[in-house]
């Protein structure tokens, strides 16, 4: 009986060290964060200190994906993924009341192996975010409230009635303080509360920004004068399938600027975009500022990427849905206790920092689709956890990458497009039409057939090209 009893001390003793010794998770999450909107990615003109230092200090995945959505809102398709751990088709069949009685969201996985959950800021998951975190800041839902003003702007000429730095035209500034600045707010007090002291904590720090309506106080708007902003190398006025597609005058992201395009309303657009980046990016430096203090950094891996890129007047697009690179791939920063900074090409899905934040919990259970990045991470493996790449909008449009190469379909239009990312990372030739190019477009398509079969997707792509 002795025996069993001090067996028993041993085991409880190694249960409660164990726990002691799990490193707490900070999980900053951005919202239409295209992958080179910082420079750790790309030789960007936007001005991100903070999370320039976070890639410096740590890996840096630049090739991190979301897989596409069933709904106009990319973020509820991509944020559900994350938070069920299920790839796309199958996130979407999830019953999420079900999910969060039954304990199988990513918040209540980590409560389940010691972890203080806390969140802040945007959720868009069909649950209550009260429900599935131990203790929650200022929970939104979806994007600040915009208004006829954001809308069909600039026009060369026309007075504009939007200004992004007017807090009476409401979104962000709805409530007197910018909503970046709560969610920091929010983070912060967690930090200052004393989080991590008596257990492990799982942060979930998600910004709505760089979300449109695109507004930030005057002094980030003042630092992009349209003389200081680029226009893309795919830039077009008008994109050829944007009806067939799902991405024509109709899709509320797209209504954004006028219909054709122009340089002074994409500029305009971008200058936006990126003050609206450069003021999320001061929040974070915030949030990292906090965390320093706390006494808690040394024991805390962060974990930075966003929901889904972002067009912002690339190929003619304003928004999300689309399935190229600028807004399938997203940053993904990793740092944490003895991690060497460097990078990884691997591709990856974004939603696999759920299956990393679990593994390093204590395990992942069988039924999360995603995979740990931390082979990956430790130099133990060089194998990527998205070969290859998965992109699906709606019925519209599917997308396979591999190799370097990626065939983009169109099923109602009944186009395919061929290019070559390796060499050709903005996608300005489509090279689906050249002869020499025909066994790798139908190569790609079949492993594209396949892959829809693995993702459980519903839709029947040789329908509309029954020559592939």
């Amino acid at each position: 009986m002795k025996s069993k009893l001090l067996l028993f001390c041993a085991c409880l003793l190694h249960t409660c060290l164990s726990a002691a010794e799990k490193p707490n998770i900070l999980f900053l999450f951005a919202d239409d964060l295209t992958y080179d909107a910082i420079r750790a990615f790309e030789k960007t003109d936007i001005e991100t200190p903070n999370l320039d230092r976070l890639a410096q200090s740590g890996k840096v995945f630049t090739h991190a994906y979301n897989m596409g959505s069933w709904s106009g809102a990319v973020c509820v398709a991509s944020r559900t993924m994350l938070n069920t751990g299920k790839h796309v088709w199958r996130a979407q069949k999830v019953a999420l009341p079900q999910a969060q009685a039954e304990g199988k969201l990513w918040p209540q996985l980590m409560a389940a192996r010691g972890y203080e959950t806390l969140m802040t800021g945007k959720w868009h998951v069909a649950v209550q975010a009260e429900k599935c975190f131990t203790r929650t800041g200022t929970v939104r839902s979806g994007m600040p409230k915009d208004t006829p003003a954001s809308y069909n702007r600039p026009i060369a000429g026309q007075p504009d009635a939007w200004n992004p730095s007017d807090t009476d035209l409401g979104g962000y500034w709805q409530g007197s303080k910018h909503w970046s600045e709560v969610t920091a707010d929010d983070a912060i007090g967690f930090f200052q509360s004393g989080v991590g002291k008596a257990q492990p904590f799982f942060m979930y720090v998600a910004f709505n920004a760089p979300h449109d309506p695109r507004q930030s106080p005057a002094e980030y708007v003042a630092k992009y004068p349209l003389d200081r902003i680029q226009i893309p190398a795919s830039y077009q006025p008008e994109y050829p399938y944007q009806k067939q597609m799902g991405c024509g005058p109709s899709l509320r992201d797209e209504k954004l600027a006028p219909f054709p395009r122009t340089e002074f309303a994409i500029k305009t657009h971008r200058a936006e975009y990126y003050a609206l980046i450069t003021h999320l990016d001061a929040q974070i430096g915030r949030v990292l500022t906090a965390l320093e203090a706390s006494g808690q950094a040394d024991n805390t891996w962060i974990f930075f990427t966003a929901d889904h890129g972002l067009a912002v007047g690339k190929h003619g697009l304003l928004g999300k849905q689309n399935m190229y690179e600028h807004s399938l791939r997203v940053p993904f920063l990793v740092k944490g206790p003895r991690v060497k900074p460097g990078k990884i090409s691997a591709p990856i899905y974004l939603q696999d920092v759920m299956a990393t934040s679990l593994d390093l919990a204590g395990g992942k259970p069988d039924e999360v689709e995603f995979q740990s990045l931390l082979p990956l991470i430790r130099g133990q493996s060089t194998q990527a956890t998205a070969s290859p790449v998965y992109g699906a909008y709606l019925e519209l449009q599917r997308a396979i990458l591999a190799d370097g190469w990626k065939l983009i379909a169109y099923p109602e239009a009944k186009k395919l497009r061929l290019y070559h990312v390796a060499e050709d990372p903005e996608e300005l030739r489509d090279l689906a039409a050249q002869p020499s190019q025909q066994p790798r477009l139908k190569n790609l398509f079949q492993q594209l057939l396949a892959l829809q079969q693995k993702m459980d997707d519903p839709l029947d792509l040789k329908l509309s090209f029954p020559g592939m």
